[in-house]
């Protein structure tokens, strides 16, 4: 049964309540007290019909209770079980209003201040009872010092990078000329004949060793290296000081490209022989 189709009184309800509104009671609590206080009072002057409705509520509940199948053994109990209640009214209708008056309300004592003794006769019992501060219960907090939401802050971030870089591109393009060279001929070299600044490194690498060495082995070691870094360096922290190995092989790796490249891209002139660069000049083309 829906709580809006329990009888009710309605002057009670009325005026329990004004009263609880009077008092500044919120007021759904105050339309709570006032309706359960209209519901006491309309069973206490209709013990028929509050029988009735217990009844009527009580074969939901036993249906609810077998599974709401409703057709199970104790679903079949339930009418049997709610016909004596629903009969009770008419052969004793005293003992019903004396059953729905007489309700007994439990109310907590007031507070003494005294400490707590066992009653005579009763089982000695020990009850743990604590006072705990509220800055004795742990609260976990997380740390927002190593987190960054993905949006707004690192998407804002990369869309002002990009903006930036878009502009700069679209600067340097408007005022500086990218003219094409002239056609290549097969019969005329250029002199020297370097491949482009990323591959410097390589072409470098090839005035020291075998091709299969400088172009294979090498660069495979170099590499290889770099994806292992992960895996011999496990250390989690995100600190310089404790991923010193990681760094200490990035840098060597970094650096032994780097130095190639420069070499090939300023040190090296006509017939790809070394040269020093403010003495017979640059010779390194973008």
């Amino acid at each position: 049964m829906a709580k809006e189709d329990t009888p009710l009184d309605q002057a009670v309800f009325d005026s329990a309540l004004e009263a609880e509104l009077a008092k500044g009671t919120d007021r759904r609590v105050a339309e709570g007290r006032a309706r359960s206080a209209a519901v006491r009072a309309y069973r206490a002057a209709n013990p028929e019909e509050a029988a009735k409705h217990e009844a009527a509520g009580a074969k939901p509940a036993a249906a609810a209770a077998a599974g709401g199948g409703g057709t199970t053994p104790a679903a079949a109990a339930a009418p049997a079980a709610a016909a004596p209640a629903a009969a009770a009214p008419a052969g004793a209708p005293v003992a019903v209003a004396a059953a729905a008056v007489t309700t007994p309300t439990r109310e907590a004592p007031l507070p003494t201040g005294n400490v707590p003794t066992p009653k005579k006769g009763a089982e000695d019992k020990h009850r743990l009872l604590a006072l705990v501060p509220p800055e004795g219960i742990q609260r976990v907090e997380r740390e927002q010092g190593d987190r960054v939401n993905v949006w707004p802050h690192l998407l804002i971030e990369e869309f002002v990078a990009m903006f930036i870089l878009l502009a700069g591109l679209t600067l340097f393009s408007t005022f500086i000329n990218a003219p094409l060279r002239e056609l290549a001929n097969p019969n005329l070299t250029p002199n020297p004949s370097k491949a482009p600044w990323y591959f410097l490194g390589l072409q470098e690498l090839l005035r020291y060793f075998h091709p299969m060495v400088a172009g294979i082995t090498i660069p495979t070691f170099i590499l290889v290296g770099l994806a292992a870094i992960p895996y011999v360096d496990r250390n989690p922290s995100n600190k310089p000081g404790d991923r010193k190995i990681a760094i200490t092989m990035f840098t060597i790796l970094f650096m032994f490209g780097g130095v190639l490249t420069i070499i090939g891209s300023f040190f090296r002139g006509p017939g790809y022989n070394w040269v020093w660069p403010w003495a017979q000049g640059v010779f390194f083309e973008l």
